[in-house]
């Protein structure tokens, strides 16, 4: 995907902003990856796209303007910030040094008149040189801002846009972003920001604003299930901004082969505690107090009862009756309620996962590849408006073809350390002697931070002695909700080159396939073993507490083997198995 060509891309034009395209841009230099896949999406993949079988939507790209990497390369030569930025110093002191920095003055009157025109929430996005790469995209590694935009006077607006724009920034060279750069042997000092300011998708309900969801949709699905095909695709929804799928929480996983069948979840109880019960929205009221440095500063983790009282489970939610024990679609009963889109998925006249079915396939052939696309959907208040979906992002997925046949044989294994029928990825991995786990007779899911910050600190003497090993541990990776799992990113483990994450009766989270940390699995390759504490294979604990510890803290081990381990994964079974060969 071209980053440097801005030539189809008009500049910003103050004189006639309520007449603009929908992608403009401030400065010269390259749009970036993100706002180049946008470019792409607006011309080849929308301007391709019959939208006459879809007439109760209004399809598009929120209006955005790019700052391109010029205006980054002159704010960081005019206040130098080389030294802080490429140095060790904690992402705070790296965040404060880019807030008391000057914003270039050749380009304050573009954005100021960006500012007169726009008055709804934005979205301030990274769109970086190296983002949505096929084989290291990037993904979520940068920080986004969403901003209210609704303050009275244009100066106090002015000022909280450029905020958000240097927390991107400055975001460049936080300590996750430096080790994914170096875990790809990208240079860091080579890398530069353009930033996105887009239109934010959503409605206004009292103080809060949000749409009605937010989804991931993929073309090619790692975890499917029940007669769901790979080929077949995966989408994850969540109620209100995307943050809560692309962060790992929560959300409603299906297939769009068969959009009506549930996630397999072990009945009604299971699905009350595995669906969401919160999301995210834009604070609209009374500001709260300043915090440029935090990425949440404007926005609010509200409950499922607000959303109740915006009216606005309409058609993402159903009804647990408990006279019949079933789960009833809508929300004209009372009961608890459960965020499944069935309303959505069930009755015809909303054709959302016919419209996503179609976006996939025309977005798959303008890439030439799998592919992964972010949206948001307002779908009004009454049945029969017109809903408007807003198309925010679309990537490239790297999917392996070798052939690898895991055996029954296999499965059953003496040597075998463990054993997956639900796995990520396809391939073979050899020369593995180091495993990270987090040891089982510790573990408390009261401390998944404490255990993400073990995981942290073994991870980095790993990576400074040049070590990759096998992580091992509960519930699910990468979640940023930490009852569900261990709250890490990808520069906590950057080190791993297999990943093992097995469920607990009170922990037992779907994978989650829409988060950017999963993203990232995918692009390194990274195979991923999924086990179930009540399946039929097992972890033998007793072979890695009898191997060599190389550290050891309260909750997490490493410890090292005296053979190889063989890592292998089969791709199309969705069978893997990890042996070490020591009998």
């Amino acid at each position: 995907m071209n980053t440097s060509s801005t030539t189809v891309v008009p500049h910003l034009d103050r004189a006639h902003l309520d007449r603009s395209p929908t992608i403009t841009r401030i400065g010269d230099g390259s749009l970036g990856g993100k706002a180049s896949s946008l470019q792409l999406v607006q011309t080849s993949i929308l301007g391709a796209f019959d939208s006459e079988a879809f007439l109760g939507f209004e399809i598009d790209v929120p209006v955005m303007t790019v700052i391109t990497t010029d205006v980054f390369d002159a704010f960081m030569a005019h206040n130098r910030l080389a030294d802080i930025a490429f140095s060790d110093e904690p992402d705070d002191r790296i965040a404060h040094a880019f807030q008391r920095a000057e914003f270039p003055a050749a380009f304050v009157g573009d954005l100021r008149a960006l500012l007169g025109h726009r008055r709804v929430p934005l979205a301030v996005r990274s769109s970086s040189l190296l983002e949505d790469d096929l084989h290291h995209p990037f993904a979520g590694v940068y920080g986004t801002k969403m901003i209210p935009n609704n303050q009275a006077d244009t100066d106090t607006r002015f000022r909280k846009l450029v905020e958000a724009i240097k927390f991107v920034y400055a975001s460049t060279f936080f300590r996750s972003a430096k080790a994914y750069a170096a875990s790809v042997n990208q240079d860091i000092e080579r890398e530069k920001m353009a930033v996105i300011v887009q239109d934010l998708v959503g409605l206004r309900v009292g103080e809060r604003y949000y749409p009605t969801l937010s989804g991931v949709a993929r073309s090619f699905n790692y975890y499917p299930t029940g007669r769901a095909l790979p080929e077949q695709g995966v989408v994850n929804l969540a109620l209100g901004l995307g943050k809560t799928i692309v962060d790992g929480g929560l959300s409603w996983t299906y297939s769009p082969a068969y959009p009506q069948k549930p996630p397999p979840l072990g009945g009604v109880r299971e699905l009350l505690k595995n669906t969401q019960n919160r999301f995210w929205t834009v604070h609209m009221g009374r500001p709260p107090l300043p915090d440029p440095m935090r990425e949440t500063e404007y926005m609010v983790h509200a409950k499922l009862s607000d959303a109740e009282y915006d009216d606005s489970l309409r058609f993402v939610a159903s009804t647990f009756d408990g006279a019949s024990g079933r789960i009833v679609p809508g929300v004209g009963n009372k009961g608890p309620r459960v965020i499944d889109f069935a309303p959505i998925l069930t009755f015809s006249d909303i054709k959302l996962n016919g419209l996503l079915k179609k976006l996939l396939a025309v977005s798959e052939e303008a890439l030439g590849a799998p592919v992964e696309m972010e949206f948001a959907v307002n779908l009004g208040k009454k049945y029969g408006q017109i809903a408007r979906f807003g198309y925010l992002q679309v990537r490239p997925m790297a999917v392996s073809d070798e052939s690898v046949d895991v055996t029954d044989e296999e499965l059953a294994a003496p040597d075998k350390l463990l054993a997956a029928e639900h796995v990520m990825g396809n391939g073979s991995r050899s020369g593995l002697v180091d495993v990270i786990y987090v040891k089982p007779e510790s573990f408390d899911a009261a401390k998944t931070r404490t255990i993400a910050e073990e995981v942290d600190e073994l991870n980095r003497k790993a990576v400074a002695e040049g070590r990759t090993y096998v992580l091992i541990g509960f519930g699910r990776w990468g979640s940023s909700d930490p009852w569900l799992g261990i709250p890490v990113d990808y520069s906590n483990i950057s080190g791993a080159r297999v990943i093992v994450e097995t469920t607990l009766p009170k922990m037992s989270p779907d994978p989650s396939q829409g988060s950017h940390f999963f993203q990232n699995l995918i692009a390194f390759q990274i195979l991923y073993f999924t086990m179930r504490h009540d399946g039929r294979h097992h972890i033998d604990w007793g072979w890695l507490e009898a191997q060599e510890t190389v550290n050891e803290g309260a909750f997490v081990k490493h410890v090292r083997s005296s053979v190889p381990l063989s890592v292998r994964a089969d791709g199309r079974s969705r069978r893997g198995v990890i042996r070490h060969d020591d009998q």
